[in-house]
């Protein structure tokens, strides 16, 4: 997929389609490539898609962490979209999205979780003491998805090159470190905001006891499951997902002409 990206002296950003805006978090490893099913068909569905390149490895070491992040994505709302969005966000891009709800209300109308962390999550780990084994780097990014063929030897390539770029693997850690400490199970409550949770029965990073944990502390959340499903549905099992979400919208009102 050819992605144009919209450029700034702040921000790079995807843009797409009229309408209400929904703004795509991407992951730690992540591309906003990740999305490209969702951008393709709610751009042509009366929703305007933005997808933000995330400074996970351009901001300095000490603002390497979630709170930072997440201020960067507030700033986006305010700056560009400029309007209250729907946020869709994968795991450490649902972590900002909760933290950005949690603590400007008015920018959000929407949050949608897949595989998010914010409560619980395995991840590489503390360290990659094995950075330089490609075929180690295969396997555990095979692990992030229930179907290991939709690991494309482009993303294990990618994730491949991250984890062997000395800063970018510290930068790594340092952000994995701080969305285990930013741990966001005691602020649930306080999200009034309406939260569709789509999660993977086979997720393994954040397993389905998370899903369940976030729609039990959430007051206002829809939770729903897709089979044979890990890490991330929009990438599994993209048609479903936005069937999913498109219904869940419909639902909420939360729609074009709504």
């Amino acid at each position: 997929m050819l992605i144009k990206l919209k450029r700034s002296k702040k921000f790079s950003y995807i843009e797409e389609g009229e309408g209400v805006p929904i703004v795509l978090l991407h992951g730690l490893m992540g591309e906003l490539s990740n999305f490209s099913s969702l951008t393709n068909h709610f751009s042509t569905q009366g929703y305007k898609i933005f997808a933000p390149k995330l400074p996970i490895y351009s901001y300095p070491l000490l603002s390497t962490n979630v709170s930072s992040i997440a201020k960067f994505v507030a700033r986006f709302l305010k700056e560009v979209v400029q309007e209250p969005a729907i946020l869709v966000g994968n795991s450490l891009g649902g972590h900002l999205g909760l933290v950005v709800t949690h603590k400007h209300p008015e920018l959000v109308r929407a949050l949608c979780l897949t595989g998010s962390s914010g409560l619980y999550e395995k991840s590489f780990g503390e360290t990659f003491p094995k950075r330089g084994d490609y075929d180690y780097v295969l396997r555990k990014t095979q692990e992030v998805f229930y179907d290991p063929a939709v690991a494309t030897k482009e993303i294990v390539d990618d994730v491949f090159e991250t984890v062997n770029d000395r800063k970018k693997a510290i930068k790594t850690l340092y952000i994995a470190r701080s969305a285990i400490k930013h741990n966001m199970k005691n602020d649930l409550k306080e999200i009034q905001t309406p939260v569709c949770l789509i999660w993977g029965k086979q997720d393994g990073v954040t397993p389905p006891e998370v899903a369940v944990e976030f729609n039990e502390g959430l007051p206002n959340s829809s939770l729903y499951w897709i089979d044979k499903c890990g890490h991330a549905p929009m990438m599994e099992h993209p048609e479903v997902f936005n069937e999913l979400l498109n219904d869940w919208l419909q639902e909420k009102k939360i729609t074009a002409k709504g």
